[in-house]
């Protein structure tokens, strides 16, 4: 089911859109939990999937002739249980986090913890 889900993002409604970043956040923001049968996935098949779909709207967004810097970033929400993930009209650096946060180029480490998380939520 993960896999799936992660899949349809790339299908998903996407809008990019720098003087409107809330409707970015609201329309390109997923929330992916995990069901039992997805305890057996394994990090990297989770990465790859995220990889295509990355790849998925990074040809989306030039076949619109969109110029700005735009983002496909994931997270891991450990109170919450979940992979998260967004694309916006940002760089790297300029991720619309509250909190502290770091940025990194290797997704394994951010699903390995979201697939070890014996309790989420």
């Amino acid at each position: 089911m993960l896999l799936t889900s992660i899949a349809e993002i790339a299908r998903g409604p996407l809008v990019l859109e720098p003087a409107d970043r809330r409707a970015e956040q609201e329309t390109n923001t997923w929330w992916l939990g995990m069901a039992e049968a997805d305890r057996a996935l394994s990090a990297a098949a989770v990465v790859d999937a995220f990889e295509r779909s990355a790849d998925a709207i990074g040809a989306r967004i030039r076949a619109t002739g969109f110029r700005g810097a735009a983002t496909f970033y994931v997270w891991h929400d450990p109170q919450a249980g979940q992979l998260r993930c967004s694309t916006g009209s940002v760089a790297a650096d300029a991720l619309p986090f509250r909190a502290a946060h770091g940025v990194c180029d290797d997704l394994g480490p951010v699903v390995e913890a979201f697939l070890a998380d014996g309790a989420p939520g």
